[in-house]
């Protein structure tokens, strides 16, 4: 795995350690040209975070800041060898927690989000799916706009969305399904009348 662009650009990360499936080279390019501009000068939150390889994308495209939030003992050592590899640290959090716990605090802090990448287990059930993208729609996201990425296997149930979310793009990679979220313009609409 490497950094595809931006600063950290072509900088190798460390092997992903043992029960971690990152977003694919290929998957992130594809993402990242979706996102476009949109990436420079955001509030990142990462979660599930891994390796830290979608954060640290973010970073180095010129994201303000990132939150990685990650549970996982060895994926912990290995994101902070990374975003120190990648030279982006001073940019980033890391939250050493479960994500159904970091978002039901009351302390939104590095928030609100600009840009939301969630990379859980392909084998995280539906309700706790659900749960955390709701946990999402309160407080956590920036009120000018925003993107919730959401990457699944091709074979995953669809989840329940906020009913103030609009599905924006779907991208295929392999067995990947990257979905990018928006907010609903006529939700908008409907709170200005």
């Amino acid at each position: 795995m490497r950094v595809i662009a931006g600063s950290a650009k072509g900088v190798r990360l460390v092997k992903v350690p043992p029960g971690v499936r990152p977003v694919s080279d290929r998957a992130r390019e594809g993402l990242f040209s979706s996102l476009g501009a949109g990436v420079e000068g955001a509030r990142v939150l990462d979660l599930f975070a891994g390796t830290g390889a979608l954060g640290i994308e973010a970073l180095s495209r010129g994201a303000d800041h990132a939150t990685l939030v990650e549970r996982g003992g060895s994926a912990l050592v290995t994101l902070r060898r990374n975003l120190a590899l990648a030279a982006v640290g001073d940019r980033a959090k890391v939250e050493a927690s479960d994500v159904g716990s970091f978002l039901r605090r009351n302390d939104k802090g590095g928030g609100p989000y600009d840009l939301v990448l969630a990379d859980p287990p392909y084998e995280l059930g539906s309700p706790e799916l659900d749960e955390t993208l709701a946990l999402l729609g309160r407080g956590w996201l920036h009120s000018n706009g925003w993107t919730v990425v959401l990457t699944r296997g091709k074979q995953s149930s669809t989840p329940v969305i906020p009913v103030d979310w609009v599905l924006a793009r779907r991208l295929e990679y392999g067995d990947s399904l990257v979905t990018l979220y928006r907010p609903d313009p006529s939700a908008q609409s409907r709170e200005d009348q």
